[in-house]
């Protein structure tokens, strides 16, 4: 069992580095750029703000483990 998650984990690496990398610019875009208003639904909060940019920074740096 620790032999199969370690090998996920070695073998997804990229994914979650890219996870972290876009939770830190989700948090990023929502503190410098976010909407005052709070009429944005994305950019209002910053829960959202940051699992938006988790997800798709976990989507764009799959996309680069994939070409690999």
């Amino acid at each position: 069992m620790k032999a199969k998650f370690l090998t996920f984990l070695k073998k997804n690496k990229l994914v979650f580095l890219g996870i972290a990398i876009g939770m830190i610019g989700g948090y990023a875009y929502y503190y410098f750029i976010g909407c005052d208003t709070k009429t944005c639904p994305i950019t209002a909060n910053p829960y959202i703000s940051s699992l938006y940019g988790a997800i798709v920074g976990g989507l764009i740096f799959e996309s680069i483990n994939r070409k690999k």
